[in-house]
């Protein structure tokens, strides 16, 4: 069940404002709102520290980086226990091809998403890091062929 937000329409303005464009400077913000700068600012100041803005990032763009190649890997360990879990995200965490990690529940234990250059670096990853920690069982790679929506943006009330 979830739980009752503790924001006002305000307060959801501005969540929506900093999540279209977190650029939109102190005054935009405060004009959109049709508030003074000091107000939202302290609107804003408590949001960052109820951590309903976790931070402020850019959104870059993979493909000029050379980063065109998206992969779903489905992962499933060998024994779903507490040591093989802790192990596997801890060794996750430090490849920087993983761009997402979850747990979830079903027919696998994990799902990630992949970054890399092209088939070939990828197949690099899959060998050398990936197929070789201890506790995976097996991976399954689905190749994106198309993004038709991709977003940051969360469904705000």
């Amino acid at each position: 069940m979830a739980s009752k937000l503790n924001l006002d329409a305000l307060d959801l303005k501005i969540l929506k404002i900093l999540q279209n464009n977190s650029q939109h400077t102190l005054k935009d913000i405060a004009e959109q709102l049709n508030l003074s700068l000091s107000p939202t600012h302290e609107r804003i100041k408590r949001l960052e520290m109820d951590d309903y803005i976790k931070g402020y990032v850019g959104i870059l763009n993979r493909k000029k980086l050379n980063l065109g190649l998206l992969v779903h890997c489905q992962v499933t360990l060998e024994k779903q226990n507490r040591t093989n879990f802790s192990a596997f995200e801890q060794s996750i965490k430090e490849f920087p091809e993983v761009i997402s990690c979850h747990l979830v529940s079903g027919n696998f234990d994990y799902y990630l998403n992949v970054v890399s250059a092209d088939v070939e670096s990828y197949n690099q990853f899959y060998q050398e890091k990936l197929a070789i920690l201890p506790s995976v069982a097996h991976i399954s790679s689905l190749f994106v062929m198309d993004e038709i929506k991709t977003t940051s943006a969360l469904p705000l009330p």
